[in-house]
């Protein structure tokens, strides 16, 4: 079984930072493909950034590209995501996921464990 556990969320003002980290524990760490994903009230998940194993593979979602990194450091077990210029379109609860595999998949169905999730606020 595999836990993880989201830290970093908090209210920032428009143009703030934010980073956000998911620490694991469990199962075996660097067999993962990692994701971070998304949700605002009223809306559905999406897809925020995906990191493969070997951090060979990065994917943004159209929303955040430029503005967020996702990162990870395999003798943690800790993935990360740095969020800059965060707007008030980017308020929602964040939750990291992951899933066994090499695809680095941005479909939330794919992904089979999940953090609590850690709430983000930008304020105008």
């Amino acid at each position: 079984q595999l836990q993880l556990v989201e830290s970093g969320g908090g209210l920032v003002q428009a143009g703030g930072s934010l980073r956000l980290s998911c620490a694991a524990s469990g199962r075996t760490w660097p067999t993962y493909v990692w994701g971070w994903f998304r949700q605002a009230p009223g809306k559905e998940r999406e897809f925020v950034a995906v990191i493969s194993r070997s951090s060979g593979r990065i994917s943004y979602g159209d929303s955040v590209k430029g503005r967020f990194t996702i990162s990870r450091d395999n003798a943690k077990s800790t993935v990360y995501l740095q969020m800059n210029s965060l707007q008030p379109e980017d308020t929602a609860v964040y939750y990291c996921a992951a899933r066994v595999g090499t695809a680095a998949s941005t479909a939330a169905a794919d992904y089979s464990n999940w953090g609590q999730g850690t709430q983000v606020t930008v304020s105008s």
